[in-house]
């Protein structure tokens, strides 16, 4: 576990505890009868929460789109499958288990498990077929 300091925390947390200040808040107002409690619930959950989110929205999600995008452009990406690229990825420590298990869950639902066996199947038969190739 990395120790990180509760300002990082909250930062790295910002749309969470903005969409629980925004419930405490409108909730504390119902409770105590308040007529505004419907107006503090919409403009919470429609303005403050999303601003938050864009404000400070998930930056590891776009390091490692980033990450994505650089090694779709790499020569390696050529010879792997998306899984097999996926797992390298989590296994380097670029993706956490959250957005590893999001991004298989995604892989999956576009390919079958079948299909990324065959694909792998077909790509190891390509680089034997370049490999005989290179040595002739």
């Amino acid at each position: 576990m990395t120790d990180r300091s509760p300002l990082r925390r909250a930062r790295d947390n910002a749309t969470e505890l903005a969409s629980l200040a925004v419930t405490g808040f409108w909730l504390v107002a119902l409770v105590t009868g308040q007529e505004w409690w419907l107006a503090a619930l919409l403009v919470g959950y429609v303005v403050v929460v999303p601003l938050t989110e864009l404000l400070y929205g998930d930056t590891d999600e776009e390091a490692a789109d980033a990450d994505e995008v650089e090694s779709a452009l790499s020569s390696d990406a050529d010879d792997e499958t998306p899984l097999e690229r996926l797992r390298r990825r989590y296994a380097d420590g670029k993706l956490t288990d959250e957005q590893f298990e999001r991004k298989l869950e995604r892989l999956l639902e576009t390919e079958t498990l079948e299909d990324i066996e065959d694909s792998a199947a077909v790509q190891e038969q390509e680089r034997e077929r370049q490999r005989e190739t290179e040595r002739t």
